[in-house]
């Protein structure tokens, strides 16, 4: 896929990996379509994107509710016509060990708001912003790519039951979605990202962070942009579907 002038969707678009996703597709002249809950970092990336070269525009929905992705998907073909893409970023984290034992007593388990705040958002919401994108893509007669952005914790993180839930979750999705979608043209992936130098893990503490790193055999974390190359390799190669891209600096959890 040439990614000249064609429409791409980034969920949690706003800042973090999402943003450094947006800026580099429209550095190759993409048209972002950014999706968030937080306008004001929305309109950020969108200027970032014209910037860059692109084109950009906010959209503010939450994805973990099926009415409002469907009214979502709908306006973004509205406005730029197409859609040819969309990068499965959003999530969140509600870390926290399943049981929490102290002196052999039981002092917190995770709890049901903690498991599904967590389900809500990374995989409901990847499943329907996917299932939405598959339909405008065969609805607009467009030979779509999604990609789900998982982690290397879908192998099982310590203190992250849910979340390691979800992102294994995506990862099978995207090799699920590839074969029942290449009939109709469309391409699936996902990205698994190891630890990202974001501004939320930079505001971590020093001493954090040293051991963070200390764990990753190349010795520091990704760089945003890194992972964006990433996504821009699956979008532009026109045989890659139905694989998980583990960018990890062979830490590999």
């Amino acid at each position: 896929m040439d990614l000249k002038d064609k429409v791409i969707v980034v969920t949690g678009g706003a800042q973090g990996l999402g943003r450094a996703i947006a800026v580099g597709l429209a550095s190759k002249g993409a048209k972002l379509a950014l999706v968030d809950l937080n306008q004001e970092k929305l309109d950020e990336t969108a200027q970032l994107c014209v910037d860059a070269g692109g084109e950009g525009r906010g959209y503010l929905a939450n994805i973990a509710a099926e009415d409002e992705v469907t009214e979502l998907f709908a306006q973004v073909v509205s406005d730029f016509g197409s859609l040819h893409g969309l990068v499965n970023n959003a999530g969140i984290l509600r870390d926290g060990l399943l049981l929490k034992v102290k002196d052999g007593e039981i002092v917190k388990r995770m709890s049901l708001a903690e498991w599904q705040a967590v389900i809500d958002v990374n995989l409901t919401g990847v499943f329907l912003c996917g299932r939405e994108a598959a339909t405008k893509f065969i609805e607009l007669g467009t030979e779509g790519v999604i990609i789900n952005i998982s982690s290397v914790s879908r192998a099982g993180n310590m203190g992250q039951t849910n979340y390691s839930a979800a992102k294994s979750g995506v990862a099978t999705m995207a090799v699920t979605w590839a074969k029942e979608l290449a009939r109709y043209g469309i391409r699936t992936a996902a990205i698994a990202p190891g630890f990202v130098a974001t501004d939320m893990v930079a505001s971590m503490k020093p001493e954090a962070l040293a051991k963070m790193e200390a764990q990753i055999p190349l010795g520091r974390m990704a760089r945003p942009d890194e992972i964006a190359h990433a996504a821009a390799f699956i979008l532009e190669n026109d045989y890659v579907s139905g694989r998980v891209f583990e960018i990890d600096g062979g830490i590999r959890l």
